[in-house]
């Protein structure tokens, strides 16, 4: 018997998230939407998509919102960890506190997500974990992004963690690390036109793509950029 897939989405309410929420919704599966404050997109289907209070710095909220979706939409099959934060300072005028915000939504909180999910990813045989790294985890470009970086350099090694404890049991991560996206958080940050950026919904065709791949296509880091650079 085929298995339902159901997708728990974090930051689904705007952006790369809600972009990825409408592809994989439209490709057929069952989406549970993360976010701050839950409103059913007016495109879902009631019984296809449930949407659900999230907050990524929230210790407890992983849990119960997996419990949730597990509940409205059956055993969840992958996790799409898409919420993020930057705090544009450099790695010395950068606050413990600082770090400490970063850390907890971009790196401790996909992790706590793939644990809450991690016995349904299992029982599948075909689990998968995308996390929405950067590549401010791959580079650090400039002085101002270097604290960012840093949260997802982690983010990136994270989703190889998730590979190597996982990839017997047919789970498969993948970091996808865009460069500048067309959201409100690059515009605000750099002033450049949305037309020269890499668009939500091309790189939700991308997630799609990766979480349809079979278990022996594994990829685990995928770059996406809107510009030449010397490596990506």
């Amino acid at each position: 018997m085929a298995v339902d897939k159901v997708a728990l989405i974090s930051g689904a309410s705007r952006g790369i998230g809600a972009s990825v929420a409408k592809t994989l919704y439209e490709a057929g599966w069952k989406v549970s939407l993360g976010m701050r404050t839950p409103k059913l997109p007016d495109w879902a289907n009631p019984a296809r998509v449930h949407v659900m209070e999230y907050d990524a710095a929230d210790p407890e909220s992983a849990t119960a919102w997996a419990e949730q979706a597990r509940e409205a939409l059956g055993p969840i099959t992958a996790i799409v960890a898409n919420a993020g934060i930057m705090i544009p300072k450099n790695v010395i005028e950068a606050e413990d506190s600082d770090f400490d915000d970063m850390f907890e939504v971009n790196v401790k909180a996909p992790r706590r997500l793939a644990k809450a999910a991690w016995d349904d990813l299992i029982a599948c045989g075909a689990g998968r974990i995308i996390v929405l790294a950067s590549l401010s985890g791959k580079r650090v470009k400039s002085a101002g992004s270097s604290s960012y970086s840093v949260s997802k350099f982690a983010a990136v090694a994270l989703t190889h963690g998730f590979r190597q404890v996982g990839f017997d049991h047919g789970i498969r991560a993948t970091a996808v690390c865009p460069g500048f996206v067309a959201t409100d958080m690059a515009v605000s940050l750099t002033g450049k036109p949305t037309t020269e950026m890499t668009q939500p919904e091309d790189l939700a065709a991308a997630i799609a793509m990766l979480l349809a791949l079979p278990n022996t296509a594994s990829v685990t880091e995928f770059h996406v950029n809107c510009q030449a650079e010397e490596f990506f």
